[in-house]
């Protein structure tokens, strides 16, 4: 198995062209909310011109200047009373604002369900998908802090770049031209001079934009390091509590904090700087407006209502249009840090998955066959000697298991116990040499089918926070309430079950925390059962629990292991003569192999392992024995 090259680093323009094709998947909610936009537009500038239209009408009754052509082309009656022409253009400017109110209000409707209840939800249902498809190393590779923040506020981020910055940029680039084009219509001299400061107003944009992006993307690295000092802090309450760190942990996550709180006040600091900067240009635009406008209204040569006045709101509109750039620039900086995180999990190797012509097997009979088997964490290479400069986990293991068969696993920390019973259901793929599984190699079966006929128990059981009979169901969700019963009675745990408020309904807390670590045991020995799986493994499961509970335990796992291949990793004789045969294991590698009669009488570590244990019992008996 080789190791899949990591994912390319995104560029600026790659991201946004990922993030444009992200965008066409929803393009007709986009074209509805434009085409709102459009509309408000459009009447925007009706209700300006009917303004205008008004104050000069006003003039040409008091002062009796000529009325002139409108922009509108509309002819007022002269027949009509001024009053009545005048309620007119009242009437007409308050429909076109409620009429404006309206759409406001289905626009807020439409951008919101775009993005909020569509985009962010498929968005962020892809990366858990993805998540769950990961292999293991995805997973050592990055914090739980990280990912939790990528799944909530990166898939946040990618939406802001289709609502503040996609739509607000298409909106901004047609109102601009519009109002660019109506004024023009007005005065071309007068625009040319109120617009002279928009080349600097870009340049500044673009300038702002480069420098602010590596603020944006450490202010991520820091609120994911606070997610994970908190994530922590809340899974180790116990041990905090327990050496009395309580000072020294509230210390370590205000830390975190003022580090993401002095990074974002940095941020801040300089938006608030930009904005107000290029408000000010604009504020220039007006002022030239007042001066060289009014001189064209007392020349004659613009119109007062329709001329000056609708060129103000004109121009009032441009420069906001203008200002929001400062908020579009924050806007795309933050979607594109949050976009790249995003895609860095959608576009992640899957490293272990079902070949196109996977075989199908929906029932396995159980044998078990590693053949010259080895495993190299990442970084690490396996060479053709016996030890390489950084030991593989599996080194050239060869194991041949019957169906039915109990083999127990033994061997000191990092001996590479759990390794070789993760190769089994693929968590993952040994570097050289073959998994076969019924003559088959595992590569070749389909990885569900390949799961669905292993059952497996950890020396730490996790529990979700749901009901008991949903947990033991967690792998068989259509399982009836027979057979979980059934499931529980062979796993020993009914009875305890039975004694909970609800039963088999009873809602569990958060991993379980409310039962003991034998009733933990119990539940996840009876969700492997309830599989019924050709192959079970389990991982030292009574490692951590008193020898009374490992009494029941055993009775459940006697129960459970008949007529199943079982694998079982443990340290106690108790557990280990149970097996068939023993493998022991040290670096990687099988040292000794036989039956538990066999090992006993051979000098190696399975007898050394034996002898600690047996004195600890015969001192047991002498110190009774005193007393």
């Amino acid at each position: 198995m080789s190791e899949p090259p990591p994912p390319e680093t995104l560029t600026n323009g790659a991201l946004v062209r990922r993030l444009f094709a992200l965008t066409w998947r929803y393009r007709r909610g986009c074209v509805k909310v434009l085409t709102i936009q459009l509309v408000l537009l459009s009447m925007g500038i009706a209700g300006l011109s009917f303004t205008g239209l008004g104050i000069d009408y006003i003039r040409h009754k008091i002062e009796g200047t000529a009325l002139g052509d409108n922009p509108l082309h509309l002819t007022l009656p002269d027949e009509w009373p001024p009053l009545q022409v005048l309620a007119m253009l009242a009437g007409l400017i308050l429909v076109l604002a409620l009429t404006r109110a309206l759409l406001n209000y289905t626009y807020s409707v439409s951008i919101n369900k775009l993005v909020q209840q569509q985009l962010v939800v498929d968005l962020r249902g892809q990366v858990y998908d993805k998540l769950q498809r990961l292999s293991f190393r995805f997973f050592d590779a990055n914090t739980t802090g990280s990912i939790i923040t990528r799944v909530t506020g990166d898939v946040q981020a990618v939406r802001m770049f289709v609502d503040q910055v996609l739509m607000q940029s298409v909106i901004m680039g047609i109102s601009l031209t519009v109002y660019l084009v109506y004024m023009l219509s007005l005065s071309p001299g007068l625009t040319i001079a109120c617009l002279a400061t928009t080349p600097v107003l870009w340049y500044a944009s673009t300038w702002f934009s480069r420098k602010i992006q590596p603020h944006y993307a450490r202010n991520r690295t820091l609120t994911e390091k606070m997610v994970q000092t908190l994530a922590e802090s809340i899974q180790g309450i116990a041990v905090t509590k327990g050496f009395g760190r309580e000072r020294e942990d509230r210390e370590k996550f205000e830390r975190a904090n003022r580090a993401c709180y002095e990074q974002q006040r940095g941020i801040f600091w300089r938006v608030s700087l930009f904005s107000p900067a290029i408000g000010f240009l604009t504020r220039v635009n007006m002022m030239v407006l007042l001066g060289y406008g009014g001189w064209l209204v007392a020349q004659g040569e613009l119109p007062l209502g329709t001329g000056l006045v609708v060129f103000s709101g004109l121009l009032e509109q441009f420069s906001g249009q203008v200002n929001n750039i400062a908020n579009v620039v924050n806007s795309v900086q933050q979607s594109l840090i949050g976009a790249r995180r995003v895609f860095e999990i959608l576009d992640a190797p899957i490293e272990v998955q079902s070949l196109p012509d996977a075989v199908r097997c929906p029932r396995l009979r159980g044998e078990v066959q590693l053949e010259n088997v080895s495993f190299v964490f990442p970084g690490t290479t396996v060479s053709g000697e016996p030890r390489a400069r950084t030991d593989p986990a599996l080194d050239r293991v060869d194991l041949a298991v019957k169906a039915g068969q109990c083999v127990a696993i033994l061997g000191p920390t990092g001996s590479g116990k759990s390794v070789l019973m993760g190769l089994i259901p693929r968590f993952h793929d040994p570097t050289s040499g073959r998994v076969l599984l019924d003559g088959i190699d595992a590569r070749r079966l389909h990885l569900d089918d390949l799961r669905r006929n292993i059952g497996m128990v950890f020396q730490e059981s996790f529990l979700f926070s749901n009901t008991i009979a949903a947990n033991i169901a967690f792998g068989h969700p259509e399982a009836t309430p027979e057979q979980i019963e059934r499931a529980a009675r062979i796993a020993a745990a009914h009875d305890f079950i039975m004694a909970m408020p609800k039963g088999y309904d009873t809602i569990l807390g958060e991993r379980g925390n409310s039962l003991s670590g034998g009733q933990r045991q119990r539940l996840a020995l009876a969700r492997a059962i309830l599989m019924e799986p050709a192959i079970l493994l389990l991982d030292d499961p009574t490692a951590a629990i008193d020898s009374e509970t490992e009494e029941e335990i055993f009775e459940a796992l006697d129960r459970a292991i008949a007529g199943r291949t079982t694998f079982i990793v443990a340290h106690r004789l108790s557990t280990l003569r149970r097996a068939d045969f023993i493998i022991v294991m040290e670096r990687g590698r099988i040292v000794q192999q036989g039956t538990h009669e066999e090992l006993i009488n051979q000098p190696g570590p399975y007898l050394s392992v034996a002898n600690l244990q047996l004195v600890d019992s015969r001192q047991l008996g002498e110190l009774k024995g005193a007393a």
